[in-house]
């Protein structure tokens, strides 16, 4: 389950409402196609649907033909939801009619040969011709088999997707219908709801901010085919650039070298070395840092690099000796640039260890580098993973998070940086004055 978002004044406390859990009305008006796709998973739409008019929401239900072969119409019809099920079961063009009046195309469950068909624009069907109609928003909830879920093709669909504009929600880590463990279990339907609601909500809560986001690896170069880098794969730092964006702000990506598509509505700078993360950097914030509202440094900067490159191909030999020099501390430089409390400063701590060591490592980091919050995670539980397991660490507290897609830890973490960055900007109280001394108004 989501925990609750990390308050920048305040612990959590133990009797919070689970976010989780569907507020009654917190989706009233709105308008939600509920596309049920041919998976085992179809089962729980039943219970999404009756989550979701619970919240307010008016539901109609697009079954597609192998949907049918899991759970029929007469189930959601019975719940009160309009159903359909074929593109010509009612005059004129009903996909037409079900894109343009929704405020979001929800599937779930999606398969992958939805994904793949939504991905190339396929129109042979109902749900695929109305998602090509559809003017508000696109959540998929995937759901299948982990091996389907990590196969090369899948994995391309879902970014192309996303970089069109889709949302997803999950999957997540757990049994699967064969038995098997793994990720590509559906997320559960208060998690889908509780998702639902966050996108739909209307706040634009960074509206007018400039959000910087560093992402990925840097490329250390050792002669002109060979390089020194890490395995990270810029997921989490295109994760928190995307929610940015679709939160309002003007956002800036720098990345290092990865395969991601670009996330909507999101300026990408690439760069390779640390020297180039580091002179784009100032170039995007300023000398005196105030060209960002915020700035999140989820990259995977190289610590080191060689003191030189060799200019030609290093040839085999018996051995090879290479001189590495540390290379600069970028978030620490620029914490301590930092005269006042903007931008808000986010970095990341990357570890091997238990608990314990990330969170030691974590706070040690927050205080020698001078910034606002550290997102700690481990190593085996973060890099090229979908999900992630962290602790946010403030110099008041650390609050776990459970594994959670690196979309919903976006989403924990934006709202932190929203409310740090509104606590900054709030007027001052007003002040009542006292009483006016007549004797000395007008006195020079």
């Amino acid at each position: 389950m989501t925990r609750p978002p990390l308050d920048p004044g305040s612990a959590p406390s133990s009797t919070d409402p689970d976010p989780s859990a569907p507020s009654r009305g917190a989706l009233s008006g709105r308008r939600v196609l509920l596309a049920v796709t041919g998976s085992i998973a179809a089962y729980k739409a039943v219970l999404l649907l009756r989550l979701l008019k619970k919240a307010g929401a008016h539901v109609e239900v697009l079954l597609t033909d192998t949907a049918q072969r899991f759970v029929g119409a007469a189930t959601f019809s019975g719940l009160g939801a309009p159903v359909h099920d074929d593109m010509f079961s009612a005059p004129g063009e009903l996909h037409v009619t079900l894109g343009q009046r929704a405020d979001v195309l929800l599937v779930a469950p999606a398969t992958a040969d939805v994904l793949a068909r939504l991905r190339q624009g396929r129109a042979d069907d109902l749900l695929t011709a109305t998602a090509l109609c559809l003017r508000g928003r696109l959540l998929l909830a995937p759901a299948m088999h982990p091996t389907m879920w990590h196969a090369p093709a899948v994995r391309e669909n879902v970014a192309l997707l996303q970089a069109r504009g889709a949302e997803l929600i999950g999957p997540v880590v757990g049994e699967v219908a064969s038995g098997d463990s793994g990720m590509g279990r559906m997320a559960e339907p208060e998690e889908i709801v509780a998702a639902l609601t966050h996108s739909l909500r209307s706040d634009a809560s960074l509206g007018g901010r400039h959000v910087v986001v560093t992402a990925g690896p840097t490329r250390e170069p050792i002669d002109p085919v060979r390089f020194l880098t890490n395995t990270s794969s810029g997921k989490m730092g295109f994760a928190i650039a995307a929610q940015a964006a679709r939160r309002g702000a003007r956002v800036t990506l720098i990345a290092g070298p990865v395969h991601q598509p670009t996330p909507a509505g999101v300026e990408r700078l690439d760069v390779g070395t640390t020297e180039e993360m580091r002179s784009t950097l100032w170039s995007v914030l300023g000398d005196d840092l105030q060209g960002a509202d915020a700035l999140v440094m989820c990259a995977a900067v190289a610590d080191y690099r060689p003191r030189t490159a060799a200019e030609h191909k290093l040839k085999r030999g018996d051995e090879l000796r290479l001189d590495l020099v540390p290379n600069p501390d970028l978030l620490a430089e620029i914490g301590a640039a930092r005269g006042g409390t903007t931008p808000v400063l986010v970095g990341f701590a990357l570890e091997t260890g238990d608990d314990d060591a990330l969170s030691a490592s974590a706070r040690g980091k927050l205080q020698r580098k001078k910034v606002d919050l550290v997102v700690a995670n481990a190593a085996a539980e973060s890099l090229g993973r979908d999900d992630n397991r962290v602790l946010l660490v403030t110099d008041t507290e650390t609050t776990p998070l459970p594994t959670l897609p690196k979309e919903a830890i976006a989403h924990q973490l934006l709202d932190w940086v929203g409310a740090r960055l509104d606590a900054l900007t709030a007027p001052p109280a007003d002040v009542t004055p006292g009483p006016v001394d007549s004797s000395t108004e007008g006195t020079p």
